[in-house]
């Protein structure tokens, strides 16, 4: 839990940060920033990942509801964006610290040097001092390249710099058990269709996302071995409560099986290249017994991909049980070509179990 974490990611909804369309909370960014302080004070580094520039630029430009057409989203961010910035560095003033934005696209940590770059700007960073903010780039985002909520970039990110815990928080108190109990599911050790099913969309103008996109990124971050707590961001008292071993929110055990760094890299692509269905016993030598896949197992492939690209993998079925670098552009898995000389179309060491 959080008395033992070294480094964790603080996602911060607009919910959260503002008070109304065009309106920051700065009474509650402030309070959050003494916050931010005090667990750095223990030793615990920390990045946030900060919502509301979409919002702001909309107080700004006086628009009442969230456009619908990617140009105005776009004008929006790079209004807003400054002024979310300025007021964080305004908040970590009075403790010091500096702050430091970061703004990425999904290509930024699709790409496999672009993502290494990221980790190193970050780390270089946190060993100087300064507090990392990262929002979606969204004045540049087309459709193919975002993240599409704050949620998944925040999920990412936690992978990327190697987190040991994940908060997103939000107005809700956690994941609730809305067709059962009404409470707030205190553990989550898997996430289930049942618990899949007790998540609902957000109707807020200014906010993207809901229980749905919080639930994917808590699996996204428990494949990278990071637990995650959903919780609100309106408790001033949340860390401090973590600190003294009580409750706070929904908590998601990580994975129990450590991934290394390159594996993490392939683990949170959820945007592939591509697909290799694969038989039954290739799907046993996959998740039973740790083998690479072979092109002999391989019934067919889909997408357009390159040999060092990120594939999925997908049984019989249709379900997607791992995703691998393939060694191969798709056109010369299972052709008849002297160029495939090798048999093995995803080396173990390059592929994770999902």
């Amino acid at each position: 839990m959080l008395t033992t974490a070294k480094r964790i990611v603080i996602k911060l909804g607009t919910g959260v940060l503002t008070s109304g369309i065009g309106k920051l909370d700065t009474a509650r960014i402030a309070t959050l920033c003494d916050q931010v302080n005090a667990l750095r004070q223990l030793g615990i580094e920390v990045i946030l990942v900060s919502s509301a520039a979409v919002g702001l630029g909309m107080g700004k430009l006086k628009l009442e509801k969230r456009p619908k057409d990617l140009s105005t989203l776009q004008a929006c961010a790079a209004v807003g964006q400054s002024i979310l910035i300025n007021n964080w560095q305004q908040c970590f003033d009075p403790h010091g610290l500096t702050v430091a934005q970061i703004l990425l696209t999904r290509e930024d940590l699709r790409a496999r040097h672009r993502h290494n770059a990221v980790c190193n700007t970050v780390e270089r960073l946190l060993a100087n001092g300064a507090v990392p903010i990262v929002n979606e780039n969204d004045t540049v985002s087309a459709t193919e390249i975002k993240f599409g909520d704050n949620d998944t970039l925040s999920a990412l990110v936690a992978s990327v710099v190697h987190a040991d815990m994940l908060f997103i928080l939000s107005n809700i108190p956690g994941l609730i058990d809305i067709k059962g109990t009404g409470e707030v599911v205190p553990v989550v050790d898997t996430i289930t269709d049942e618990i899949e099913a007790m998540a609902h969309g957000t109707k807020q103008e200014t906010s993207v996302g809901g229980m749905v996109s919080k639930l994917s990124a808590a699996k996204i971050a428990q494949r990278a071995g990071c637990a995650v707590i959903i919780g609100s961001g309106g408790d001033p008292t949340l860390f401090n409560k973590l600190l003294n071993g009580e409750r706070v929110g929904t908590y998601f055990a990580p994975s129990e099986v450590s991934i290394k760094s390159h594996k993490r890299w392939i683990a949170i692509q959820d945007h592939t290249h591509g697909s290799v269905n694969v038989d039954a016993g290739a799907v046993d030598a996959i998740l039973n017994r740790g083998k690479s896949l072979l092109e002999a197992g391989v019934t067919s492939c889909e997408g357009n991909f390159e040999g060092g690209d990120v594939v999925q993998i997908c049984a019989p079925n249709g379900d997607v049980i791992a995703h691998g670098v393939s060694d191969y552009d798709m056109e010369l898995i299972g052709a008849d070509s002297s160029a495939l000389e090798a048999k093995v179309v995803i080396h173990r060491n390059n592929l994770v179990v999902l």
